[in-house]
């Protein structure tokens, strides 16, 4: 089977439409076509390209009345979907956010927070690092796990309990805020990371089922989900800054920070218990067996013309296959990987600590507001915006050089915001950028990028496989993410060093 292949119209005796969404298509002869029970596929040698995948497009919002589906009503099953994004996220976007609270507890709970006379420097100044790693190590090998779970565990159980459990921590967390820590900092230290480290495992487990899960839905369901993603994180900065405005008191500004997020996962368990009884998502949460992927050796069954190359099977092992997966998805997991890691390199672990250059004048601005505002509002309010635009623009399409090319070329912003008035510095002393408008620029400039960039291939991953592996590649892609994550965070507490 030729792996250089891009999901189109699905036709045949095993047809099942995809959706009207299922974007970067192309018009091409019938001999270029292989199918699957899932969607046809287009060989790497057809020759008609993106000038007429947008003609292509438009056809199947009119699919004949023999494939006709369950129209989404309201569309209900984007907002649940756009609403599990947020959900899905909140947990790390609210502890990251919450930084002053946790410089106030951290330092000493009977004194306002300030950070020149540390009673732990290691601590205070490395937390977001530290932060970084405990959330991310332990999303990776949650995600093996995840993986292993696909056809063994259901996927309404895996993600009903990991949402009920990051309600558990937050909870906790909530009843802390009003706990007096200064005579055992330490151990609230470690009280924070442990409780990173379980909720990175459910967040984990929960993100990458239902990203999975949104690979049998046309692509805007998953594009929904990974922008209610960036939802989230726009949510829980302005949270925070209000809270911050509108409270002097930094711990009742935490109480209302976490407060929120448990009335929203409380939400989020609701609105998934609501999604089985939609039609349209009926429809496409019908199980499928799962697959038996046809090597280049075997031939498929002859008995239809539009004989499938994935065909159903005894489920003689509860591991879906991974092999075909990494290969189909190699080139997307490179661009996914790396834009990641450009990001967890230097959010927040650098980025938050750039301090405005006129912070002497002592107005708000430049004190108070100016890293919630210029570092987590705008950051997530540019994320936001990329992922948003991608439910209308998916330009390059999954087999295009250039994404990669993309990918890369976000490597500049990293020297970009070391140059700029990152605070504290011991061996780089320089400050090229004097002005307060070149974080703002480049920060708008990394979400806007992981935004876009990002959804991508996130979208496009569980697409160009059968729809049996749907499931199990969207935690792939996963995988991929969260191994960006790692590095980044890994290599951000490096480069924090050497600054």
């Amino acid at each position: 089977m030729d792996l250089r292949l891009v999901p189109t119209v699905l036709g045949g005796c095993q047809a099942q439409m995809l959706g009207t969404d299922l974007g970067m298509l192309a018009v091409s002869s019938e001999d270029d076509f292989h199918y699957s029970s899932n969607s046809t596929y287009r060989t790497a040698s057809s020759s008609l390209r993106a000038d007429q995948e947008a003609l292509l497009e438009k056809l199947l919002d009119h699919p004949s009345p023999g494939l006709q589906r369950p129209k989404d009503r309201f569309s209900g099953t984007y907002i649940i979907f756009f609403s599990l994004g947020i959900g899905g996220l909140l947990p790390w976007n609210f502890f990251v956010t919450a930084k002053e609270y946790w410089i106030f507890k951290l330092h000493n709970c009977s004194i306002p927070a300030t950070r020149e006379k540390p009673e732990d420097s290691d601590i205070l100044n490395y937390f977001e690092s530290y932060l970084a790693v405990a959330s991310t190590v332990p999303s990776v090998l949650c995600l093996m796990a995840n993986f292993l779970l696909v056809n063994r565990v259901p996927i309404h159980v895996r993600v009903l309990a990991s949402l009920v459990v990051m309600l558990a921590i937050f909870v906790v967390m909530t009843v802390l805020v009003k706990v007096d820590t200064s005579s055992w900092t330490h151990g609230f230290f470690a009280v924070i990371i442990i409780c990173m480290v379980i909720l990175s495992g459910a967040s984990t487990i929960f993100n990458s089922s239902v990203l999975g899960m949104t690979g049998s839905f046309p692509m805007r369901n998953s594009q929904a989900l990974i922008s209610g993603g960036g939802m989230g994180g726009t949510i829980s900065a302005v949270a925070s800054l209000v809270d911050l405005a509108a409270s002097s008191d930094v711990t009742d500004s935490a109480l209302a920070f976490f407060l929120t997020a448990d009335v929203f996962l409380s939400l989020c368990i609701g609105l998934y218990l609501l999604l089985p009884r939609l039609e349209y998502a009926r429809y496409y949460m019908k199980p499928v067996w799962p697959a038996h992927v046809f090597s280049d050796e075997e031939q498929p069954p002859q008995d239809c013309p539009n004989a499938p190359l994935v065909a159903p099977r005894s489920s003689d092992s509860p591991t879906p296959p991974l092999r075909p997966i990494l290969k189909k998805t190699a080139s997307l997991g490179f661009c996914v990987i790396y834009l990641f890691f450009i990001t967890s390199l230097v959010f927040p672990a650098i980025s938050a600590n750039i301090e405005s250059l006129n912070k002497g004048s002592g107005s708000l601005w430049t004190t108070k507001f100016f890293v919630p505002l210029t570092t987590f509002l705008l950051y997530n309010f540019a994320d936001l915006c990329g992922r948003q635009i991608t439910a209308w623009i998916q330009v390059p399409g999954p087999r295009s050089q250039v994404l990669p090319g993309l990918a890369l070329l976000r490597t500049c912003l990293v020297p970009l915001l070391v140059l700029c008035n990152y605070q504290p510095r011991v061996h780089l002393q320089t400050v090229v950028f004097q002005s307060d408008i070149y974080p703002v620029v480049f920060t708008s400039l990394l979400g806007l990028s992981n935004g876009y960039l990002s959804t991508l291939p996130l979208i496009y991953g569980p697409k160009i496989v059968p729809r049996e592996l749907a499931e199990a590649t969207g935690v792939v892609m996963s995988f991929y993410l969260y191994l960006g994550l790692v590095l980044g965070s890994a290599f951000s507490t490096l480069l924090v060093h050497l600054i």
